[in-house]
């Protein structure tokens, strides 16, 4: 819904993104990954997961940042999630968690579109919130996003709860230090909040639909961005204000919900470009 509601946007406005995938920027391939990690496990490290630095080349993805800021240029690389994959960006020779090769972005991008986890990262080596323009975090609670990942993985990648469990566990610090800090960095956060009950994530048979969620859209700064909140409870049904800053929607309309609000901030930042 989310990739959707942005495709409609980039199309309706005639905007050409540069599409920039955060697991493209990840230190090490599948195999090497594994090895790894059992490297890290061998040496009593815990805590060695795909949220932390030494997994990831942030170094490298805030110097794209600041080329593509300057020059619209920079080198990207795709993750290979499948065979499928593999033929479509055409490396056939490559495996499913592969990355193809290093390339150029292509010449007459508008903007950057950046989908990952680490967009607003800010450690002693990097700050790659200070080179984005509009900063959005999409995050469930962390109840909801448990129960996501332990249906994900036992149904479809055939783990085991407990070693579901055990990941969740080992990525726990990389998250708290890594992940949660740079939702106080976003301009607009969406987080998804079931109305169903997930207090034991452990024993939940089904993951909550987005008709059974509401979504807490936070705006950190709403002036800067002159957000009309009558204008968007008039056009989102049964939407309403928890604070001054903050928009609840029903989880349906979480894509109506972005394009409204986000329409009108493209073609500022488009504008200003210009």
């Amino acid at each position: 819904m989310v990739k959707d509601a942005f495709a409609h946007m980039f199309r309706r406005e005639g905007i050409i993104p540069a599409v920039i995938e955060g697991e493209s920027f990840h230190r090490y391939n599948r195999t090497d990954m594994k090895a790894a990690l059992d490297k890290a496990l061998a040496g009593g490290d815990r805590t060695f997961s795909h949220f932390g630095p030494d997994a990831n080349l942030f170094e490298d993805l805030e110097k794209l940042f600041i080329s593509y800021g300057k020059n619209g240029t920079g080198k990207r690389r795709h993750y290979l999630h499948s065979a499928e994959d593999a033929a479509r960006f055409g490396v056939p020779d490559l495996k499913p968690g592969d990355f193809t090769p290093w390339k150029d972005i292509p010449q007459g991008s508008d903007l950057l579109f950046y989908e990952g986890l680490h967009g607003c990262v800010v450690t002693d080596n990097v700050d790659l919130a200070e080179q984005v323009d509009l900063k959005l975090g999409l995050v469930p609670v962390i109840n909801l996003e448990w129960i996501q990942k332990i249906n994900r993985d036992t149904s479809q990648r055939g783990y085991s709860q407990d070693a579901v469990v055990d990941t969740i566990l080992r990525r726990m610090h990389d998250y708290v230090h890594y992940l949660i800090p740079q939702f106080k960095r976003t301009d607009i956060n969406f987080q998804t909040v079931p109305i169903v009950d997930t207090s034991n994530p452990m024993i939940a048979r089904d993951v909550p639909t987005l008709d059974e969620c509401v979504i807490v859209i936070r705006f950190k700064d709403p002036e800067k961005f002159e957000i009309d909140f009558p204008f968007l409870m008039t056009k989102i049904l049964n939407s309403w204000m928890s604070r001054r800053n903050s928009l609840v929607v029903p989880g349906g309309k979480l894509g109506l919900a972005i394009e409204l609000i986000l329409t009108p901030i493209l073609r500022r930042i488009m504008d200003a470009r210009k």
